[in-house]
């Protein structure tokens, strides 16, 4: 059995120094790979030296809501650069953040557009972050060409009518730590419904720690604990799971091996 992270922040600052102990311990629990997901200018820079140093991790590349107001002609430049690199495998994590609001509204949403045609220009897949803001995520998502490139909705938080809309546009949904919480109702309901060939698994590592560890720092291994309340709710094995969001890594991720 082998399981993937397909979004975590080893880049982070609780994983400085120490990302070579976190793998070794991911790997008692069978996870022997996974996506280190950039955000902003440092943890893109982060991410790839990670993917660079590591034959098992992979990097995104992409600007975040919070730092849209950040994001100029520059910063597209350096990122265009970095999306060729060998081990960046999509644009991420981008979109739209309306509960922390940390930039207005309307940059958020140019900057995610634009990140968008971008994604769409070079054929790169997406790893999107939205919160709070399901209805302009997927106005924006519909209008844009997301099912040629393809597309993750990171940390899934959606009722299962939402998952229809996004399923529709050809999209994959990952699912984080939250499916484990016990009032996640909507979450529970969206991973039963969810297709088996559709969905990845995720810590967003150091957040979103699932049971049986929530409270305490999350890290990669306990994406194990998630594949295992996936299998609980859709009352499949966990090697089940474990076979097809590895595989439903590999190819939105387009990873050969």
């Amino acid at each position: 059995m082998e399981l993937f992270d397909s979004h975590m922040h080893l880049n982070d600052e609780p994983f400085r120094g120490k990302e070579e102990y976190y793998l070794k311990r991911a790997k008692q629990l069978n996870v022997f790979s996974g996506v280190v997901a950039g955000q902003d200018a440092e943890f893109n820079r982060r991410a790839i030296e990670l993917a660079e140093r590591f034959s098992n991790l992979y990097a995104t590349v992409g600007y975040c809501p919070d730092v849209a107001t950040k994001v100029d002609a520059k910063a597209y430049d350096v990122l265009i650069k970095e999306l060729t690199k060998d081990k960046v495998v999509a644009l991420g994590e981008i979109g739209l953040d309306y509960y922390w609001d940390e930039s207005p509204r309307s940059v958020q949403r140019d900057v995610f557009a634009q990140q968008l045609d971008l994604a769409y220009q070079i054929k790169k897949p997406v790893n999107i972050h939205t919160r709070d803001a399901f209805e302009d995520t997927y106005d924006i998502l519909s209008q844009s060409k997301v099912g040629e490139y393809g597309g993750i909705i990171h940390n899934f938080n959606g009722d299962p009518d939402y998952l229809k809309k996004i399923l529709d546009l050809g999209m994959y949904v990952s699912f984080s730590g939250v499916v484990s919480f016990t009032n996640a109702v909507d979450v529970h309901a969206s991973a039963k419904a969810v297709p088996l060939d559709r969905f990845l698994i995720e810590t967003d590592a150091p957040y979103l720690t699932p049971k049986p560890y929530r409270g305490r720092q999350n890290e990669t291994g306990y994406v194990y604990y998630v594949a295992q309340a996936i299998a609980d709710i859709k009352n499949i094995s966990l090697e089940e799971v474990a076979l097809h969001t590895f595989n439903n890594a590999m190819r939105i991720y387009g990873i050969t091996k």
